[in-house]
């Protein structure tokens, strides 16, 4: 470019002035020096540029190197953060688990309450076998004020605490069970109610000796329900009926006795 420069400016006075011979050959004497001092002023701008541009990519260097610094670090985080994530994930999973074995531990651990407590009762029905002719008993759920049992997430035995007869003594209060003292047939009645609820239904099912035989069940989303059942049963000495409410349902009882659980011997076999 410095050199084009020159050239041009050359030109431009040959172009204008028309100059002597002898003048002609001392400016063509002085052209070397001054394409010399051009150049060599063109060399430094140039050696200049470069001095910036290198100092520029050394800047530009380090801060790539500082960036990948923090993309690396930044990286590393990320995998931290999946790993806790991933962990978190692995502690719900377990939980989870655990959780769903201690509901089946629960309901084991019920079940062979039921059984204890039934041979138990079955032993001391045998003791008094022969005693007892005349057997009756009726029962609300509580003992006193208001109240709503359940729901549970399972079935759970209910036990009626507010005895208005028991005749025989075949129906114990403390468990919820009655045991049959003579062989014979008996009715059974059960009520059960329970205010509305859009998630939980009213229900409980009599069982005999661990096996389910009737149900009273009742759902509706709002205002007061109730259900009843009734059945006869032959039963040998011994035999356990209880009622279980239902699993995921809900019984209510007050000072009205809404629930209650009722039982006689018809006769004796």
């Amino acid at each position: 470019m410095c050199f084009l420069s020159t050239a041009q400016l050359l030109q431009t006075e040959s172009d204008n002035d028309i100059i002597p011979r002898g003048k002609q050959t001392e400016s063509l004497g002085r052209e070397p020096a001054n394409a010399s001092d051009h150049q060599q002023t063109c060399t430094q701008e140039i050696h200049a540029v470069l001095k910036e541009m290198s100092a520029s990519l050394a800047e530009q260097r380090v801060e790539m190197r500082h960036l990948q610094r923090e993309n690396e670090a930044q990286a590393s985080k990320l995998r931290e953060l999946e790993l806790q994530k991933t962990e978190v994930e692995r502690q719900k999973t377990e939980l989870e688990k655990l959780k769903q074995q201690l509901q089946a531990q629960s309901a084991v651990l019920i079940t062979m309450k039921e059984r204890s407590n039934i041979t138990e009762n079955q032993v001391e029905a045998l003791k008094r076998d022969g005693e007892v002719k005349q057997v009756a008993f009726s029962a609300s759920l509580l003992a006193s004020g208001e109240g709503t049992v359940g729901p549970f997430n399972t079935h759970t035995p209910l036990v009626f605490r507010h005895i208005v007869t028991n005749a025989g003594n075949a129906y114990n209060p403390n468990t919820g069970f009655f045991i049959a003292p003579v062989r014979g047939a008996y009715h059974f009645e059960f009520y059960i109610g329970a205010h509305g609820h859009a998630s939980h239904a009213s229900g409980a099912v009599l069982v005999k000796n661990g096996q389910h035989v009737f149900i009273a069940y009742e759902h509706q989303p709002s205002h007061y329900g109730t259900s009843a059942n009734g059945v006869t049963l032959l039963l040998e000495v011994g035999d356990v009926v209880f009622l279980r409410l239902w699993v995921n349902t809900r019984i209510f009882d007050n000072g009205n006795h809404h629930s209650t659980f009722s039982g006689h011997l018809l006769f004796t076999m």
